[in-house]
């Protein structure tokens, strides 16, 4: 899947999901729908059901919506959205995010029915004077529990983590990788600040990873690859990179600037130096050269599959989702008090190289991402902010407290406060995201 296609579907998928919460609680509530909008702008494609909606496809995907009969003429009143009961307006507003959420359940229960192989949540290493080597948290450590919630993998871990910026005491819970005997710890994270733009979380904590060991080594040559033109061959040892010592992670950064770089080769008994120009991949637009590195694998205690049957598959979908939309929330509250910095931030360009990240490893992985932004995007969407879900569920409250809908004039001026707020977060995200591109 080329990476356009692969955001392109995300998003098309994810809003169709959302919008046709709100569509199919409606019709279920008697409410005439006339528009069933994917995207913005130019219409590319419509045509209209038997019950008179009409079904579009516009320009700019970025979104979708759908109308309801309010005071248009020649309809019956009883099909109008504002005629409805102040509960049936609440549950269709609720609908959408409700659907992403559903929708998520869902994919998680199909990745964990599949099976997905992943690592221990197991320390490597401890960065000395970090948050985590000041909690005294050993080397050989699995993470079993991070403030009440069971964590089974790194994303988990990062997630949990993330969710409790500014705690003064979390607790982590777990055991040495060869023992079961449990051990407890509680980290400091009132002064942990990091740029998730930039750092690494897990990094940021102090935390490295138990991986498989990467060797100097090239396992594979590429056919037809920039590698193999300038005569790099298997086994070859890799000794520097643009006269620095090596490192995978420092090649995988000097590759994707896109400029010349020279690597110094040890082969046999000859010291041999090789300049490449990265190329361009027509698939994920990354930058490559066509080597692939050798590796020690982790033994199998380091690793799981995280597998289940139907029913169980079910139950961790909604434990997964039920901790996600916690994390989601916690995070939106962490922006808010200034715990988080707001350039973590992140917009469409993000989610586009996650999106091609994941579907480059595979589908699995791709729907996994799927369903973590589907998440996002139900809890986002119950902001309490007008055009957002839960803007329009805080005027059906006053309205159902009150006895009596706020006046319009009202209502457009928050809606107009709204717009500009959701309008200028999307033009820093979009920014936040160009910056880091």
């Amino acid at each position: 899947m080329t990476a356009t296609l692969s955001f392109l579907f995300l998003i098309c998928v994810l809003v169709t999901v959302h919008e046709y919460g709100h569509f199919a609680v409606a019709r279920a509530c008697g409410v005439r729908v006339l528009r069933f909008s994917i995207g913005f702008g130019k219409v590319l494609w419509k045509r209209t059901d038997k019950k008179g909606t009409e079904w579009v496809i516009s320009l700019i995907p970025l979104g979708g919506y759908v109308k309801m009969l309010n005071d248009e003429q020649g309809f019956a009143d009883s099909e109008r959205y504002d005629n409805k009961a102040v509960w049936q307006r609440m549950l269709i507003i609720l609908a959408g995010p409700v659907a992403n959420f559903i929708f998520a359940i869902f994919a998680y229960w199909a990745v964990f029915v599949s099976g997905v192989p992943t690592l221990k949540p197991v320390v490597g290493e401890v960065v000395p004077n970090s948050i985590v080597a000041m909690a005294k948290i050993p080397t050989e450590f699995e993470f079993t529990q991070i403030d009440g919630r069971n964590v089974q993998d790194w994303e988990e871990v990062a997630l949990a983590f993330i969710g409790n910026v500014g705690s003064e005491k979390v607790e982590v819970k777990g055991h040495l990788i060869d023992s079961q005997y449990p051990q407890s710890f509680q980290l400091d994270l009132s002064q942990w600040q990091f740029n998730g733009n930039k750092d690494n979380p897990l990094t940021a904590l102090g935390i490295i990873p138990k991986r498989a060991i990467v060797e100097p080594i090239i396992k594979t040559v590429v056919k037809d690859s920039v590698a193999e033109k300038v005569g790099l061959q298997a086994k070859d040892i890799i000794r520097k990179v643009n006269q620095a010592p090596f490192d995978w992670h420092h090649l995988i950064e000097v590759v994707q600037t896109g400029k010349q770089l020279q690597l110094e080769i040890k082969r046999d008994t000859e010291i041999l130096t090789f300049n490449l120009l990265p190329q361009q991949s027509k698939e994920s637009k990354r930058y490559v050269i066509g080597i692939t590195p050798q590796y020690q694998p982790l033994a199998e205690k380091y690793r799981v599959v995280l597998e289940y049957g139907i029913l169980e598959a079910f139950e961790k979908g909604v434990e997964k989702v039920t901790s996600l939309i916690h994390t989601v929330f916690q995070f939106i509250v962490n922006l808010i008090t200034g715990n988080l910095s707001i350039k973590n931030m992140g917009g469409p360009i993000a989610m586009a190289k996650g999106a091609v990240a994941s579907a480059e490893v595979g589908f699995i992985y791709y729907l996994s991402f799927m369903a973590l932004i589907s998440v996002n995007l139900g809890v986002m969407n119950l902001f309490p902010l007008l055009p957002l879900d839960g803007g329009q569920f805080i005027l059906l409250s006053v309205e159902a407290i009150r006895g009596k809908a706020t006046s319009k004039n009202l209502q457009e001026r928050f809606q107009q406060l709204g717009m500009i707020f959701v309008i200028g977060l999307m033009v820093f995200a979009l920014f936040n995201d160009l910056i880091h591109f």
